[in-house]
């Protein structure tokens, strides 16, 4: 739905809207970008073409690309074309504005051509062993670092990168290899993505890789790319990648893209997620958790690439997925207590970020500071509260609505409301409440939990109190030697009678671990 021949009404309709930048004219059909690179310089030489619809009149049409600067960083456009005419431009501030009209309701291709030495967004340098390398590195807002784009995390696009570079080296980029043709010295390398994905995780990689053998995924090949002196480290390190693959397939839906590359790359992240095309750092083909990285990696295929959040301030529909389905995965395959402990480990991580910055999960006050946004509660927190709901609907429940999420939002965009919406429909429960609690307010509960042996009956008398100044609506699971029971709390305190246990012991709080709080618990009758 994303070609550029579709017909206008389907264009500029409602399908146009899933996956584009919230109140633009402009909605982006498909980038090619030839891009010429070169070991005697780091200046690239690029061409794009912009295939696009308009959904409203317009005098002008905007892209974002950054400008040189005083450090001759940043790129120069030498003219832009609509067919065979040329057309005035202003390119100042960080936008390239093209002056042409253009009517709501049709379509049209600008070519931009330009070069530059990237300032960022295409990372120059070295790797470890002393090579040269390519990387593409958008997240976020950095494509335009390099390339004429809508950069924006919400308009997505097809792509075609056509990259000439030194023949020496070996080109991956999103989507499928249509062809490789060497002329002299150089080498032209042309990949084509047809799926619609944003800037943020469309990019190349150029340098002396070894390739893998890929293994198919139903009809997917996964392969490795890495530097030739890691080959069978990280050929064996990556090899963890097609049971990932397929856990997700069985669990979420299907994958939504023809290929997936796991590269050993330089770049500024741990792990970037770009479609199809993962880059990890350098030294993670000796990660002993390489595992949970790859798993967090192919998560975000579903979870920020394919259903991407509609805005920033929403990033925890990525980076709180990614994590939570990494511990899932090894749930899946190292058991329950594995779950509980990665969990555990998040918590604490919580309550310690907590200290140091006290912001809700959805925050839109930073949402301009993008990299503040990659924090321990868009990841960790955020995982622990899919976690708690898919303990509040139980896991048919929760899977049910995971499912749909994807498929309804898959090469689209959602925020927040949209996953409640989805959620609550396959729970056929009211979320509002836990959504509000745990991810548009800061901080966490505390309680006190005291208790007492009744003199009378021999039960337990529970007073439970939560400390922090908002009140939560809480399950708190509880268990007393060989007795289980869940506290349901509404109001700032609960008392509660059991019967007594059959088997005598201490209260154990949360012994799923099920529940984002901390405790402290007197026993009185000590």
């Amino acid at each position: 739905m994303y070609k550029y021949l579709l017909p206008i009404a389907l264009l500029c309709g409602s399908v146009q809207l899933k996956a584009q930048m919230p109140g633009s004219a402009v909605d982006v059909q498909h980038y090619t970008f030839n891009i010429t690179l070169s070991d005697q310089t780091d200046e690239i030489k690029g061409r794009a073409d912009v295939q696009l619809a308009l959904c409203r009149d317009v005098n002008s049409i905007t892209l974002d690309l950054d400008g040189k600067t005083a450090t001759g960083k940043g790129m120069q456009v030498l003219g832009v074309t609509e067919g065979a005419k040329k057309l005035p431009y202003v390119h100042a501030d960080g936008k390239l504005v093209i002056k042409t009209t253009a009517k709501s309701g049709t379509n049209h291709m600008y070519r931009i051509i330009y070069n530059g030495i990237p300032a960022d967004g295409l990372i120059i340098s070295q790797n470890k062993y002393g090579d040269r390398t390519f990387f593409g590195d958008n997240w976020l807002r950095r494509a335009r670092k390099w390339l004429p784009c809508v950069d924006d995390v919400a308009d997505k696009a097809g792509v075609d990168f056509i990259v000439t570079a030194p023949a020496h080296y070996s080109v991956v980029a999103n989507g499928l290899k249509l062809s490789e043709k060497q002329s002299g010295s150089n080498k032209t390398t042309h990949w084509h993505e047809d799926v619609p994905v944003s800037t943020k995780v469309m990019v190349i990689g150029v340098a002396d890789f070894a390739i893998s053998t890929p293994e198919f995924v139903n009809q997917v090949p996964v392969n490795a790319y890495t530097f030739k002196q890691d080959k069978a480290n990280g050929f064996k390190a990556y090899s963890c990648a097609p049971e990932i693959l397929n856990f997700y397939n069985q669990q979420i839906g299907p994958y939504a893209y023809k290929k997936l590359a796991n590269v050993q790359s330089k770049t500024i992240f741990g792990g970037m997620e770009n479609a199809s095309n993962i880059f990890y750092y350098e030294n993670s083909v000796n990660d002993k958790a390489i595992e949970a990285l790859v798993a967090h990696e192919v998560a975000h295929q579903w979870f920020g690439d394919a259903a991407t959040e509609s805005a920033v301030a929403h990033v925890w529909l990525s980076e709180g997925f990614a994590t939570y389905f990494t511990h899932y995965y090894h749930e899946h395959k190292y058991g329950a207590d594995s779950l509980r402990k990665r969990m555990i480990t998040d918590r604490t991580g919580i309550f310690a970020f907590e200290k140091e910055r006290l912001t809700p999960v959805v925050d839109t006050t930073t949402e301009k500071a993008d990299i503040n946004l990659l924090n321990t509660n868009s990841y960790q927190k955020a995982s622990w509260v899919l976690h708690m709901l898919r303990h509040q609907l139980g896991d048919a429940a929760f899977i049910k609505g995971i499912r749909t999420y994807y498929s309804t939002y898959k090469n689209g965009n959602a925020g927040t409301e949209n996953f409640r919406t989805v959620m609550e429909k396959a729970g056929n429960q009211n979320l509002e409440r836990f959504f509000k609690q745990w991810l548009y307010t800061a901080s966490h509960p505390r309680l006190r939990i005291s208790y007492e042996t009744d003199k009378t009956n021999h039960g337990i008398h529970l007073h439970i109190e939560q400390l922090q100044p908002q009140v939560y609506q809480l399950k708190v699971d509880l268990k007393i030697g060989s007795t289980n029971f869940t506290a349901e709390m509404k109001d700032k305190a609960l008392d509660l009678n059991i019967a007594a246990p059959t088997q005598a012991g201490e209260l154990i709080v949360d012994p799923n671990v099920n529940l984002l709080a901390d405790y402290e618990i007197v026993n009185k009758d000590k």
